[in-house]
């Protein structure tokens, strides 16, 4: 109940939104387990990260690496965290999850490599059973079984060996045959997406890393899908590989990666899971790289997934975080189409005890950046609320109703949803701590002057880092004010407070000039473009044919880029558009570069 409906506990003025008119946004809002392996280093973050979603019974369960249990979910927008009765004593590592013909939820992924296989016809109680069967050294398992019983486990976690498989015997305990098939590996001399290191170029260690397959079986086709090349990266991404019979053999993609977000607020979306819902549509879920206080902390996505007239199978990841139409709607998984108020408009605050931008490139290399807060006119502004950077924060000077965020978006504009995401800041807290729960008002004005609150969770008790508010219907203004009343760290920080809608103003114009260099290194393209007046940003798309423009690259206030992420040896079509608070231009016509 953390997504949209419940959101809105407390409020007086506003219903309940209609389950055909829910909407989400990435990250997803889950009550994120706080990590443990790292606490011998005082390292506290929170964490969610190689999710394995699936549907079971009409209902639908998540599950994700080392959160001490699992989440529920009745529509895919609002989950509830479930504390089994027994289960890894330090949550399953990199789990997979199956839909055993709605009889057995089948569940692996124990943190040792040496794991059973655990199922259970009632989730929701949380007691589960063991096989008896010890599965030996597997990392990021994958466990499938086919339509005539066979069953499989798939494996991998490496920057030296390739996805590997087993069959079972389903009949025997699910005991492992003898034979170990190596299936592929990474090629990142041909592959640009799969080179190491923040958009894919790192200045010493070269080899990325293969892990966390995953099965899909549609049209009698399998689609064994794989991350690269870290966990930490922008660039983070999932691919795949096709075949006509579960261990191959295996054929590379044409529209590598399936699902990537390099840009945009937060990045990445790699070591996932596909499922398909009860309306028979499909849904990636998937890790994103927050990897401030530790390359580690990283949170959940999930895009909605599709398989083109070719076979091709693809997620759409434009405007990936911004609200999107939820499962029960007409539009499930589109782009709602509110645009960011919020971008780089004026945030004055309470008190602040420091603005900074801190990422870690790995364990224990931080790359920190302390940033002055403005002074004006007896006032404090900060910069790292709006400006659509999930590493960067601002740390109020205390925990209590005293502090305040304002936004002025500068011109009047109708608001349908907020995001307000929250920060670690030396929080020192470890695993599922008692009584997590965030509390606070939000109020609008025209005028500066006269306020009307529009979310009241003075009387909330979840726990929302991530948090996404729908508004019932839209609310015109141009001020918005976060009050707070407690959070449940022990420092008040947040990384980021977005406001969505649509702006009074004029869409802006269609990008001219758009240039295309690929002579360098064909993994990699540079372009350029001329900038549009009035633009937040542009949207790039890419794709191997004019209706196969399934990649996304979006970037605020620049006119280049260069995409290191191109396959060697494949044409690309590319196109752009600019977009603004009011709305998106029209997009330019897909050209080929060889």
């Amino acid at each position: 109940m953390s997504l949209s409906v419940s959101v809105l506990l407390g409020m007086s003025s506003l219903t309940e939104v209609q389950a055909q008119d829910q909407t989400y946004c990435n990250p997803l809002n889950v009550d994120y387990t706080y990590m443990i392996y790292n606490s011998v280093r005082d390292i506290s973050y929170r964490s969610g990260a190689d999710p394995a979603a699936v549907e079971f019974r009409g209902e639908y369960y998540l599950f994700v690496t080392r959160s001490m249990g699992y989440w529920h979910s009745k529509d895919l927008v609002s989950w509830d965290f479930i504390k089994p009765e027994n289960w890894y004593f330090q949550g399953s590592n990199a789990p997979t999850a199956f839909n055993y013909k709605d009889s057995l939820l089948y569940v692996t992924g124990n943190p040792s490599g040496n794991m059973v296989l655990l199922s259970t016809d009632d989730p929701k109680k949380g007691k589960w059973d063991a096989g008896v069967t010890i599965l030996n050294n597997l990392q990021d398992p994958e466990f499938f079984i086919d339509d005539d019983e066979s069953a499989y486990i798939y494996w991998g976690s490496s920057n030296i060996y390739p996805i590997r498989a087993r069959e079972l015997d389903k009949q025997k305990r699910f005991v492992p045959g003898e034979e170990i098939h190596e299936l592929y590996n990474l090629d990142e001399e041909n592959h640009g997406w799969e080179r190491f290191g923040e958009n894919n170029f790192h200045p010493t260690l070269k080899e990325g890393y293969i892990e966390g397959p995953a099965m899909t079986k549609h049209n009698g086709k399998y689609y064994l899908q794989y991350a690269a090349p870290g966990t930490q990266f922008n660039v983070y991404a999932d691919g795949y590989y096709m075949a006509d019979s579960p261990l191959g053999p295996w054929e590379y993609a044409p529209n590598n990666p399936m699902c990537m977000k390099p840009g945009g607020f937060i990045n990445g979306s790699g070591h996932g899971t596909t499922m398909k819902d009860k309306h028979d549509q499909y849904w990636h879920f998937a890790s994103m790289a927050l990897a401030s206080n530790s390359h580690w902390e990283r949170r959940l996505c999930m895009f909605p997934t599709y398989f083109d007239q070719d076979g091709l199978m693809y997620s759409n990841t434009e405007y990936g975080d911004y609200p999107r139409y939820g499962a029960d709607h007409p539009k499930a998984g589109e782009f709602s189409g509110w645009m960011l108020l919020s971008y780089n408009k004026p945030a004055k605050v309470a008190s602040s005890l420091i603005e900074i931008n801190k990422s870690t490139a790995t364990d224990g290399d931080y790359i920190i950046d302390t940033l002055q807060t403005r002074q004006e006119n007896g006032a404090l502004y900060v910069s790292t609320l709006t400006d659509e950077n999930s590493k960067s924060y601002w740390v109020a000077e205390a925990n209590d109703a005293a502090q305040y965020v304002e936004l002025d978006l500068e011109q009047a504009g109708d608001i349908y949803a907020l995001q307000i995401n929250f920060h670690d800041h030396e929080s020192m807290l470890f695993g599922r701590p008692e009584n997590m729960h965030h509390r606070y008002t939000v109020e609008t004005s025209l005028d500066g002057k006269e306020w009307k609150t529009i979310v009241d969770k003075s009387n909330n008790w979840k726990d929302v880092p991530n948090e996404y508010v729908q508004l019932k219907s839209p609310v015109k203004a141009r001020y918005v004010r976060y009050n707070n009343i407690a959070v449940p760290t022990p420092n008040f920080a947040m990384s980021e407070f977005r406001v969505f809608g649509k702006g009074s103003g004029k869409l802006p114009a269609k990008v001219r000039n758009f240039q295309l260099d690929r002579s360098k290194d064909p993994r990699e393209v540079e372009m350029s473009w001329d900038a549009v007046k009035g633009a937040q940003g542009y949207n790039i798309r890419w794709g191997i044919a004019p209706d196969k423009l399934y990649q996304s690259w979006m970037v605020y206030n620049e006119n280049s880029l260069k995409i290191p992420s191109l396959d060697n040896g494949t044409d690309y079509y590319f196109s752009i558009e600019s977009f603004n608070e009011n709305g998106i231009s029209e997009k330019t016509k897909p050209v080929l570069v060889k």
